[in-house]
C-alpha cells in the first residue's frame, strides 16, 4: 500500500487515506471511523489495520474502475464522500509529528570520503578521517522540524549555507526493544523519502563543539513523503536507485546497496532506545552535496529540489 497523511480543503480535518492511481482514497471516512486519522494511531492499531486498510483499498479500487475513474460519486453509507483527485488534497508528510527522528550518520562510504575533503577549518576540527565503524551513530532531529511534499520552506535567518542531502526514511511500525538484525524487519511499517535540509555553518560550528541541533532541526528541515510505502510493497530496500536533483541538475546519484549498515542493522542497533510506531529511522546521505563542491553555490529562493527513490516516489521542496 502507498500511505498518506492528507487535508482536503473545506472539510477541515486531517485523515489518512491509500493512493490509487492519482486517487486518495479516505480510510476513515471510507471505513465510517473504524480506521483511525492519524498515521501514528493506526500504525498502533498493528496488522489487523493494516489488513482492514488493504481490504478497504481494494474495494474502493474496483469502486473507481465502476465509476470511470472518477472519485466525486464515491461517498460511504453515511453520505460522506471518501476518495479525492490529487489537486484536491493538501498532502502532508505521511507521519506529520513522528514521535523521535533518529538520524543516522555517516552511513554511505562515498559520503563520508567527501566529508574529508571540506575546508572549513570548523569542519575539519571533526577529524572526519578518524571516523570509524564499530555501530551505527548518529543524532536526534526535532519531530517539529517535518513537513510534508512539495513544502515551501524559508531560509533560516541564522544561515547562509543550505544544503540538501537525499535518504531513505525506515518509518517503525511496531514497539521495538533490543531486536535481533534477524528480526528487526518485523518492526518495518515501510519507507518512505527524506530530505536533509542542513544549514551547513551552524552544524560546523556545533561540530567543532561535538554536538549538533539546530544545524539539522530547524522548521523545515525534514521533508517526508510523498507516502509511507509498506514493506511488502518494496522489492528491495538495499537495491533502490536514488536521484536528487535541483531544479532539474542531476546533484546525487547513488543506490541505497551502498549503505554501509542496512535496514535490518539500524533498527536493530537503534531499538535499545526503544523505538514505537511512528518514530523514524533516517539512512544517511550519499555524496553529492553542496558542501563537498570546490565553489559552493547555496540553496536560494526559487530553488526547487526532488528526490527520488525507486518504487517510492518523488518528494519535492520548494526554498523560499
Amino acid at each position: 500500500m502507498r500511505l498518506a497523511t492528507f487535508r482536503v480543503p473545506g472539510l477541515d480535518r486531517r485523515t489518512i487515506g491509500g493512493w490509487l492511481d492519482g486517487v486518495y482514497v479516505d480510510l476513515h471516512a471510507l471505513t465510517e471511523g473504524e480506521l483511525p486519522a492519524d498515521m501514528i494511531a493506526f500504525l498502533q492499531a498493528g496488522d489487523a489495520a493494516m489488513a482492514r486498510a488493504h481490504e478497504s483499498l481494494e474495494r474502493a479500487a474496483q469502486a473507481l474502475r465502476q465509476e470511470g475513474g472518477k472519485p466525486e460519486g464515491l461517498v460511504n453509507g453515511r453520505g460522506e464522500r471518501y476518495a479525492f483527485a490529487e489537486e484536491e488534497v493538501e498532502l502532508m508528510a505521511p507521519v506529520p509529528l513522528p514521535g523521535k527522528i533518529v538520524h543516522t550518520s555517516c552511513n554511505f562510504g562515498s559520503h563520508l570520503k567527501e566529508l574529508t575533503t571540506w575546508k572549513d577549518p570548523e569542519w575539519a576540527s571533526h577529524n572526519w578521517k578518524d571516523f570509524h565503524f564499530e555501530h551505527p551513530t548518529g543524532f536526534l532531529e526535532a519531530p517539529s522540524s517535518v513537513v510534508g511534499h512539495g513544502a515551501r520552506v524559508e531560509i533560516p535567518v541564522f544561515t547562509r549555507q543550505l544544503d540538501y542531502e537525499i535518504e531513505i526514511a525506515i518509518v517503525i511500525g511496531k514497539e521495538a526493544f533490543r531486536v535481533g538484525v534477524d528480526e528487526a524487519l518485523d518492526y518495518v511499517a515501510g519507507y518512505t523519502i527524506f530530505n536533509d535540509l542542513s544549514a551547513r555553518d551552524i552544524q560546523a560550528r556545533e561540530h567543532s563543539n561535538k554536538v549538533i541541533l539546530m544545524g539539522k532541526s530547524f522548521r523545515g528541515s525534514c521533508p517526508l513523503g510523498p507516502h509511507l510505502v509498506t514493506r511488502d510493497q518494496i522489492s528491495d530496500p538495499h537495491n533502490l536507485e536514488m536521484r536528487l536533483t535541483v531544479n532539474g541538475e542531476l546533484r546525487q546519484h547513488a543506490n541505497t546497496g551502498e549503505m554501509h549498515y542496512k535496514t535490518a542493522e539500524l533498527v536493530s542497533w537503534w531499538s535499545h532506545m526503544g523505538l514505537y510506531p511512528g518514530d523514524v529511522i533516517t539512512s544517511g546521505s550519499p555524496p553529492g552535496v553542496i558542501a563537498g563542491m570546490e565553489n559552493p553555490v547555496w540553496l536560494k529562493p526559487g530553488d526547487r529540489i526532488d528526490a527520488t527513490i525507486a518504487e517510492l516516489g518523488t518528494l519535492t521542496t520548494y526554498i523560499v
